[in-house]
């Protein structure tokens, strides 16, 4: 009893220092960003502030863009750990990565403002791609969690959650290679992501549910007439 007690204890102390430490390195990812804005403000001196806020709304505009998406994979992060009831060695690996791709976020914010103008389809490649690899670190997350540190009973909706960052996976890849194209349409389609992401139980209790009225459909009795 002591043992099973210790161990709970410890299980519980892993986990708080995981989310403790992922949450810092949210919170400084998402201050690196703002680094990139006020830069904006010596790079010309003689300009006017107005003028020099006109002249950069683009970087203001992703600054912006590259806050939303850090915010929105914290709200995701905590969501799916929230389903975590053991930790084991690999999972702060697996969890290590998700904040690898976090703390990068910064990069390819920084390329997209300083490009966005003069080479907008590789720099939005660039970022693109960092969307790419949130989704594989999400669902990298979500299913090593579902698969080994959480239980299969009234775990459905982990399940959906899984699904979805499995499909975001083949959405964020298909997107990435559209900005090689045309920018304006993968900045739209990457708006869509942001609604789901930003929003994530909504949309997995809509999928369970849509599970649900399909396998109760499979179970009803054909009727003789």
């Amino acid at each position: 009893m002591r043992n099973s007690s210790e161990e709970r204890e410890n299980t519980s102390k892993h986990l708080t220092r995981l989310e403790s430490f992922s949450d810092g390195v949210f919170a400084i990812a998402i201050t690196l960003l703002v680094l990139e804005v006020i830069q904006m403000l010596h790079s010309d001196g003689r300009a006017g502030l107005g003028q020099l806020l006109l002249g950069h709304w683009k970087s203001i505009l992703v600054f912006f863009m590259g806050f939303l998406t850090i915010l929105i994979c914290w709200i995701n992060h905590q969501l799916v750990v929230s389903y975590a009831e053991k930790a084991d060695s690999n999972f702060f690996w697996v969890n290590g990565f998700v904040l690898l791709v976090v703390t990068f976020t910064p990069f390819p914010t920084a390329i997209l403002a300083e490009y966005l103008e003069t080479e907008k389809h590789l720099a939005m490649a660039v970022f693109g791609f960092n969307y790419f690899m949130m989704s594989v670190a999400a669902y990298s997350l979500t299913a090593y969690i579902y698969n080994r540190l959480s239980s299969k009973e009234n775990n459905e909706l982990l399940l959906c959650y899984k699904l979805i960052y499995k499909y975001t996976i083949v959405y964020t890849f298909l997107v990435f290679l559209v900005c090689f194209f045309a920018v304006p349409v993968a900045i739209f389609l990457y708006a869509l992501l942001f609604i789901v992401f930003a929003f994530p139980k909504d949309f997995a209790s809509k999928l369970l549910n849509r599970r649900i009225k399909r396998r109760s459909r499979k179970h009803v009795p054909m009727h003789a007439d």
